[in-house]
């Protein structure tokens, strides 16, 4: 399925504040992928399609997952908003005809990250968290700066203010962020 055809469908499937959230992830991650070397439509199709599963309704989503026999964990089970990643990178697949493994990867892992992520993967989590029409987070400015020059410092303080917005509401977390947070710092420390 071409570009166009991908975002005809998608504005079908997503609110108008999430398309454009989406636009901007894809733009974004293309915009990191030129920075650092990687294939351009490659990273700009991951941001596309990131939230392909964002707008369906968490009862759905969890009854697609058992459908698809897609693994849920205790905390997606708390949080159903979380399985939009897993659900997108199936969507992707089934729906929008992705075959690229790195691509639905990045898809999978763009809400909570992972440890010992690709650069795709690196991309997709931090243009989600950076993109132009985010509203204002803390330490944004620096953070968008730092994305385009120090990927893993970028996203260990991605993660930990996540981590503290989480913490703040008194959310549950999902270990796999902790892991993140913990991986990348240990990464960024072991190199000063």
């Amino acid at each position: 399925m071409n570009i166009e055809k991908i975002k005809k469908k998608l504005r079908t499937e997503l609110d108008e504040k999430r398309f454009i959230h989406t636009e901007g992830v894809a733009y974004t991650a293309a915009a990191m992928a030129m920075c650092y070397g990687l294939d351009v439509r490659q990273a700009f199709l991951a941001g596309l399609l990131h939230d392909c599963a964002k707008c369906i309704p968490e009862s759905k989503m969890i009854e697609l997952c058992d459908l698809n026999g897609i693994e849920i964990s205790a905390c997606e089970k708390e949080n159903p908003f979380l399985l939009h990643a897993k659900l997108g990178a199936f969507f992707a697949e089934k729906e929008y005809e992705i075959v690229d493994k790195e691509i639905l990867s990045a898809i999978t892992f763009h809400t909570t990250g992972k440890a010992d992520m690709t650069i795709l993967e690196k991309i997709i989590f931090t243009a989600d968290y950076i993109e132009p029409n985010r509203k204002p987070l803390p330490r944004i400015e620096y953070i968008r700066e730092l994305s385009f020059n120090d990927l893993d410092k970028a996203i260990v303080l991605i993660s930990e203010n996540t981590l503290d917005h989480l913490r703040s509401n008194n959310s549950p977390i999902d270990n796999t962020t902790v892991e993140t947070y913990e991986y990348y710092l240990d990464k960024t420390n072991s190199r000063q």
